[in-house]
């Protein structure tokens, strides 16, 4: 596998340019990029400063830049020193102003201005935390989505990251010989998803957790048939209550969020058909 270095340089939090870098560096399975971040590069000043630190590990330099001052710097760097250089952003604010018919403001950092979304996203992070592995369960009725699923099949990071998507997510364990709770009966509409993992998943993922915490100890959390039939269990809960499952096995943690918003849509739009109907409006 041959490593490359990546240098990420950004005015402002880099969290775009580090998508666009994920992204475009999943199509390239061999290689192995060690990443180096720059971010709040804000005066050209400031990035002169930081061109010493580029060559002790010479790579590749991808960054988000609007101010041209600051541009200039590194490119005329990049260029000296035979770096290669990608602008993620530059072609892209140039054929929109072209199209619009106006120039940028070069302002950096806009995508993060705090607004109704932003603060949507903290009240859904603050609500998930909050309503995790079956805390606080009084309060899932004011959630939009609710997830359970017998332990390891990722409902604390699906949680989280649906949280950062603005939805109020609560997840709930479902565990051998223990009641759920019974806020669950009266949930008045909620969209409730099951997630499942298969048996084999389930009893690797559970052994490296125990060894992890240096348990060596063999228990039901770990055996075979103990977790078929937690599986089995689940999987009646979900079809006696009719809540849709994702099967989790070979889905990454964005892919079963994806899904689940999928199927939120299209719980929300029955849902309105129905609320349409019932009204007696056409």
């Amino acid at each position: 596998m041959k490593e490359v270095y990546l240098h990420l340089v950004s005015d402002a939090t880099g969290d775009t340019l580090e998508q666009v870098a994920k992204a475009a560096l999943a199509q390239f399975p061999e290689i192995k990029a060690k990443k180096h971040y720059w971010p709040m590069v804000r005066t050209a000043r400031h990035m002169g400063r930081l061109i010493p630190e580029f060559k002790e590990k010479p790579g590749i330099v991808m960054f988000t830049l609007v101010n041209s001052d600051i541009e200039q710097v590194l490119i005329e760097a990049c260029e000296k020193n035979h770096w290669p250089y990608i602008s993620v952003l530059h072609s892209i604010i140039r054929e929109l102003g072209h199209h619009l018919g106006q120039k940028s403001i070069a302002r950096p950092g806009l995508q993060h201005k705090m607004n109704d979304e932003y603060f949507a996203r903290i009240d859904a992070m603050q609500y998930t935390l909050m309503h995790d592995d079956g805390q606080n369960p009084e309060g899932i009725k004011s959630a939009d989505i609710v997830l359970l699923g017998v332990s390891r099949t990722s409902k604390t990071p699906t949680s989280i990251y649906l949280a950062n998507k603005g939805m109020k997510t609560a997840n709930i364990p479902i565990v051998p010989d223990q009641a759920l709770p019974r806020e669950l009966d009266d949930l008045g509409g909620k969209f409730v998803v099951g997630l499942i993992n298969s048996v084999d998943r389930l009893v690797q993922i559970r052994r490296n957790r125990l060894l992890s915490l240096k348990e060596e100890k063999e228990t039901t959390y770990v055996n075979e048939e103990a977790i078929k039939k937690e599986v089995q269990l689940a999987r009646r809960l979900f079809s006696g209550r009719g809540w849709p499952v994702i099967d989790v096995t070979r889905r990454s943690i964005e892919e079963t969020a994806g899904a689940i918003m999928n199927l939120k849509y299209k719980f929300d739009d029955e849902k309105e058909k129905r609320n349409v109907a019932d009204s007696g409006i056409n």
